[in-house]
């Protein structure tokens, strides 16, 4: 046997070792995230200073506790820094610190949709009550009455799809957060749960509460931002028999490498976890418990595994998920998803229903458009972002590969900026 034969059996037994049936080997091997001077990727160091001063100002502001952020582009990272406290004792962040990253969490669960559908499990445009009969004859609210939250409602014109799910079209709210106060009111009521908490709570438990519910619109009529992935992450479970937290852990995060991304946190990454912060009299404070739990995802029954809000994770492990898609699907010689899927996830799937023309919405990810490019600021065409709810951002663009992350935890209105200013330096760094 040559050596190259030996060495393609050594790879294929490993893998079969792990069991990834979601994922395959591949010709095609790009290295993980790897650490190079800026200048051998045509980034200007001067530049990627301007950020650095930028993050520094923002600390003497006051208009944020701390951040990490971490630029990558080609496959390398440039750029890979902490400021400030990770709590408000004055515990000094790492780069290496932990932090929910709530919404992001959505991209990974619409990455392990496409990993089964892959697979031929299903078609997007199914009933999602194929596999969720609670979603047959979905219904939509036509009256409600604020004195006692009854209501009254109609049959919707069509099932909701995962398709629809995928895409914030299915009609569903999102408790808490929802736009709409009768909603709020009426999720509150059956108790469902949309963000952290530390009660021995199923995401099972959760989707069977929302099936019975009405829905915004008919499906397909409007973008609703909504608690659809959580859905998706019970479907998960259904369509491969595991627990979304194993499907997960065995099929994303092992095989990329993200040792530090999941929904808890053992005891010995407990001290990693970044505290949530707010302004109390122009002092940083940790934030208490409100709606949500602020000791998820360290204590608890951590049994409540949220497809749209609930992982946690840190800037290198989230570049990493990242330089997936950068690479057309493929990692270290592992390929997650076909390039022909990606091109499909980052298509207009919403057509009109979502943005002002500066993005549209794919199954994952809010994808800049050409009118957006013209505007400045926001990266290439086909640039695609999300950010969550404690204050973490992203965005990848494919022209120039370019990654950027930046992550801070508070609440409440801080006078932050650095988000927006953080995406326009880091594309004037480039210098080819």
């Amino acid at each position: 046997m040559t050596l190259k034969k030996t060495y393609l059996w050594f790879i294929i037994v490993m893998l079969c070792n792990l069991n990834l049936t979601a994922q395959t080997t591949t010709a095609r091997r790009s290295s993980p995230l790897t650490v190079a001077p800026p200048l051998s990727i045509s980034l200007s160091s001067e530049r990627l200073e301007r950020i650095d001063n930028m993050l520094k100002q923002s600390l003497k502001d006051n208009t944020i506790p701390g951040a990490v952020a971490l630029i990558v582009r080609n496959g390398r990272i440039v750029f890979h820094e902490a400021y400030g406290n990770a709590d408000a004792n004055g515990k000094k962040l790492q780069k290496d610190a932990i932090f929910r990253i709530a919404s992001q969490s959505k991209a990974i669960t619409s990455t392990a949709v496409m990993m089964l559908w892959e697979e031929g499990k299903f078609r997007l445009d199914d009933p999602i009550s194929k596999y969720l009969p609670e979603f047959k004859n979905p219904e939509v609210l036509v009256n409600f009455k604020y004195a006692d939250t009854t209501y009254t409602s109609r049959p919707a014109n069509k099932e909701i799809t995962i398709r629809h799910l995928l895409t914030h079209t299915s009609g569903l709210g999102y408790g808490v957060i929802d736009g709409d106060e009768r909603m709020k009111m009426l999720y509150h009521k059956a108790g469902t749960t949309d963000l952290f908490t530390t009660e021995p709570v199923t995401i099972k438990e959760v989707v069977m509460k929302l099936a019975k519910l009405p829905l915004h619109h008919d499906p397909g009529e409007k973008y609703t931002y909504s608690m659809g992935l959580d859905v998706l992450g019970y479907f998960i479970e259904v369509i491969s028999g595991m627990s979304f937290e194993a499907y997960l852990q065995k099929h994303l995060f092992e095989p990329l490498g993200m040792d530090d991304t999941g929904f808890y946190l053992p005891t010995s990454k407990g001290d990693r976890l970044v505290a949530i912060q707010h302004k109390v009299n122009d002092k940083w404070e940790n934030y208490p418990n409100t709606f949500y739990d602020v000791n998820y995802p360290i204590k608890g029954a951590k049994t409540f595994f949220s497809g749209g809000a609930g992982l946690s994770s840190t800037a290198k492990d989230y570049a990493t998920f990242l330089q997936m898609y950068l690479n057309g699907g493929e990692l270290n010689g592992i390929r997650f998803l076909s390039r022909t899927t990606i091109a499909t996830m980052m298509a207009n799937q919403t057509m009109d229903l979502y943005g002002n023309g500066d993005q549209h919405y794919g199954l994952a990810f809010g994808v800049l458009t050409e009118q957006g490019q013209a505007k400045g600021g926001l990266g290439s065409t086909g640039t695609f972002v999300w950010g969550g709810y404690f204050n973490t951002q992203y965005f990848a663009d494919p022209k120039e590969k370019i990654i950027g992350i930046i992550l801070k935890q508070t609440q409440g209105s801080t006078g932050d900026q650095t988000s927006w200013k953080f995406k326009q330096m880091v594309m004037t760094t480039i210098d080819d």
